[in-house]
């Protein structure tokens, strides 16, 4: 066969044995992974990507007769029902008996489940065709990230049942694990909500269903009801003084502070103290939730080993000081939510595992960013930043080399 001229062309070409398929799952499921190869290239904005190739696909495909072009136009319009021109597909006389049955199905079950850290959650929910011509019942699943703000992988698979007992199973398993029934409509607005930021990256997460059962997870999604309310406007002010100033209370009245010491603290030591704990709410401020107490050996990571070089100038006294605070501060976090003795030793520990690494950063610099690696060297050269003529002067003598850092 001639090499296929243009995108559509290739469609057809692949999807050339759609009509001996065994079910409409199965060729929805073929469907969305074609269509996971534009959402996959797509710069952009993936999902109107995919749009807009399936409203051209069918404009171009229109006149098209052969029974395996109608029968993938009637698969893409039940995946995008939205693509331009979707609404006037229609199978051919000669499809597939599952052909009809594209897209209908109805909503069996959902569920949520994730780490008791509040690090990820996957949601999980059934389908079942209207007619068993349509195929087996089937479960998609989900899963939100909440430390990158993502829908990091979406699946599509079967036997529904088997996958819900192995989920229930795993989840019994493990104490740092939860599972509960969801509102359906609270599983529809956090998957879309945040399968709208994966949709605008510029490279995907590396795995390997979440461009291939995209389309597919869309059209499931929509079955599933609505929420009745607007969707969560960021606050400019995620975590207030007020907010700031009674969570540090709480803290240094707690048996964990008392622990670390920081109940006899004067000096340079308490000021190191409250500059820590300041840089724990700023680095906290920095995700969606704004949750002070949500830490995990994850989040302690990207803090200890990532954020706080790029974004804090620390001396010698804040840099002893933050380890201490954070140990503290994690095991405060971890008895106020109620996590399982076992999360809270194993965020400790991960921490102290994580402070040799911290020095050597600290040390090295490798990961100031240019204007944290500037403040530093200008309070190394013993200049005020607060002194305007001393900081012009020093930002004249050290001009070129700022230039270079950026």
């Amino acid at each position: 066969m001639a090499t296929p001229q243009t995108p559509y062309e290739a469609v057809l070409h692949a999807a050339r044995d759609v009509t001996k398929l065994d079910t409409a799952l199965d060729a929805e499921m073929l469907g969305a992974a074609l269509l996971g190869s534009v959402y996959e290239v797509a710069e952009t904005d993936r999902e109107t990507a995919v749009r807009e190739f399936v409203a051209g696909f069918l404009a171009a495909t229109s006149r098209r007769r052969a029974l395996a072009a109608t029968t993938v136009r009637a698969v893409f319009a039940a995946l995008v029902p939205d693509a331009r021109g979707a609404d006037r597909v229609r199978p051919g006389a000669a499809a597939p008996a599952w052909s009809g049955h594209l897209g209908r199905v109805h909503l069996t079950g959902t569920w949520a489940y994730g780490d008791v850290y509040g690090d990820q959650t996957s949601y999980l929910a059934t389908f079942a065709y209207d007619d068993t011509l349509g195929g087996p019942e089937h479960a998609l699943i989900a899963l939100v990230d909440h430390n990158i703000g993502i829908a990091k992988d979406v699946f599509i698979g079967g036997p529904a049942s088997r996958i819900l007992a192995q989920v229930r199973q795993l989840c019994a398993e493990d104490e740092l694990t939860w599972f509960r029934d969801e509102d359906p409509s609270r599983m529809r607005d956090e998957v879309t909500r945040h399968l709208a930021v994966t949709d605008q990256l510029g490279q995907l997460p590396g795995t390997s269903s979440l461009a291939t059962d995209r389309a597919l997870v869309g059209a499931r999604l929509a079955i599933l009801p609505a929420g009745q309310g607007a969707a969560p406007v960021p606050s400019a002010d995620p975590l207030p003084a007020a907010v700031r100033t009674d969570e540090i209370r709480r803290f240094l009245a707690s048996p964990e502070a008392v622990r670390a010491g920081f109940d006899d603290l004067d000096g340079a030591e308490l000021a190191s103290l409250h500059f820590c704990l300041g840089l724990l709410l700023d680095h906290a401020a920095t995700f969606a939730d704004a949750d002070p107490l949500r830490w995990s050996p994850t989040v302690a990571g990207f803090f200890l080993l990532d954020w706080v070089h790029r974004r804090a100038v620390l001396d010698m006294d804040d840099a002893a000081m933050l380890p201490r605070v954070l140990r503290a501060w994690a095991g405060y976090a971890a008895r106020k939510r109620g996590l399982p003795e076992t999360a809270a030793v194993g965020t400790d520990t991960a921490i102290a595992e994580m402070v040799p690494e911290f020095v050597r950063l600290y040390a090295t610099g490798e990961r100031r960013s240019p204007a944290t690696a500037a403040v530093a060297q200008l309070m190394a050269d013993g200049v005020d930043p607060d002194d305007p003529a001393a900081l012009d002067a020093w930002i004249d003598a050290n001009r070129h080399r700022l230039a270079d850092d950026g």
